[in-house]
């Protein structure tokens, strides 16, 4: 004759009660911390799952999520729809993991966010592979380096070609005075090539670096 099951007692219940208790706390420890951050309450409902989701995913790749959450409390700053702050986020997530692929696993998170921005500026993975190859320190500061010389209106290849010639060498702060001559020359009327050089000559001296004047423009960076 089959026994019927024993009636739960109420210590029991308790004790099952507390295994859920457990279980439950533990799998919320395991959800991606991004998720929960309260940062992202300041986006509508869709736009935030979404986020979380391609934070989640950078995460997962070992890629940087900070710079994912602050793509999007830029967007809403700006009162931008959920649909472009979603598609911003995702496109930097993409760029993100383009950096880390030319630039390689040990890329710190700083790298791959100047890497991102390189990318976006117009300059292409190669590029970025060379000057992590003929750079032992960091390389942060000659990717944006090379992304503020092609905003300021030189054109990428000649951007590229003179960070190339210069980052072995030079130090983080030379490769600063050299951006901001460029700016200051062009500020004054120089066209931005001819400035580009005029600064090499300035900051490492005469005939630091050959760029070609016929360099192609820079293509502009995706919204």
């Amino acid at each position: 004759m089959m026994t019927s099951s024993l009636p739960r007692t109420p210590k029991s219940v308790a004790a099952a009660g507390a295994l859920a208790a457990v279980l439950f706390a533990t799998a919320a420890a395991q959800e991606p911390q991004r998720l929960n951050d309260p940062r992202l309450a300041r986006l509508d409902t869709a736009a935030r799952s979404l986020v979380a989701v391609a934070i989640d995913s950078a995460r997962a790749a070992g890629l940087p999520t900070e710079p994912l959450v602050q793509r999007a409390l830029e967007g809403a700053t700006k009162d931008a729809p959920g649909t472009l702050i979603v598609s911003a986020v995702q496109r930097l997530a993409a760029d993100l993991g383009r950096a880390r692929t030319a630039l390689g696993a040990s890329a710190t998170s700083p790298e791959l966010e100047a890497g991102a921005a390189a990318l976006r500026a117009g300059a292409g993975p190669a590029v970025l592979a060379q000057l992590r190859r003929s750079r032992r320190q960091t390389i942060t500061v000659p990717l944006a380096v090379l992304t503020d010389l092609v905003a300021s209106g030189v054109p990428v290849d000649s951007a590229a070609a003179a960070v190339l010639a210069l980052a072995a060498s030079a130090r983080d702060a030379d490769l600063i005075d050299f951006r901001r001559a460029v700016e200051r020359d062009i500020a004054l009327g120089a066209a931005p090539t001819a400035a580009t050089a005029a600064a090499a000559a300035g900051v490492f001296g005469a005939n630091a670096l050959d760029v070609n004047a016929g360099a192609r423009g820079a293509r502009p960076g995706r919204p």
